[in-house]
């Protein structure tokens, strides 16, 4: 949680005036639950991979929602062989790190919205729950009671 997640709101509530920001998010987060009673933010206890990436990917939107002259998204790089995808990760090193920097410095009329979640230059639909703006609400709520920070 204090990589995924309370790093990413942090940067993004001290940095002031960016025009874009990309958020790394994961396939993984498809499996994420949006709950987040009991989740321990400092990162004492494992806490679950899943619901750091699908937090992350929320933030992505509340951010789009919330900040309308800057462009927010989130990107899966896919499963790539890195120290943690490991040697046998079936993606694209290539790939997974170009969505990113298109999304970070591109001027193609995708690569200027907000709002998305993508892979591989695709937008895709990501969990539900990242669209509920109620859950970005306390998602939000809790990481400002945690850092004592407010977006």
């Amino acid at each position: 949680m204090p990589v995924n997640i309370i790093a990413p709101y942090l940067l993004t509530a001290l940095l002031r005036g960016p025009r874009r920001l990309v958020y790394l998010s994961s396939g993984s987060h498809f499996g994420g639950r949006p709950l987040l009673d009991g989740i321990d933010w400092r990162g004492r206890s494992a806490g679950s991979y899943a619901d750091s990436k699908l937090f992350v990917t929320t933030l992505a939107t509340a951010v789009a929602r919330l900040r309308p002259d800057v462009l927010s998204n989130a990107v899966d790089p896919g499963w790539v062989p890195t120290k943690m995808g490991g040697p046998n990760a079936p993606d694209d090193l290539e790939l997974g790190h170009r969505t990113q920097e298109w999304l970070a410095s591109g001027d193609d009329p995708e690569a200027l919205t907000t709002g998305g979640y993508w892979y591989h230059r695709e937008r895709q639909e990501p969990h539900r729950a990242v669209h509920d703006e109620a859950f970005q609400d306390r998602l939000l709520r809790a990481l400002a009671q945690e850092t004592g920070t407010a977006l």
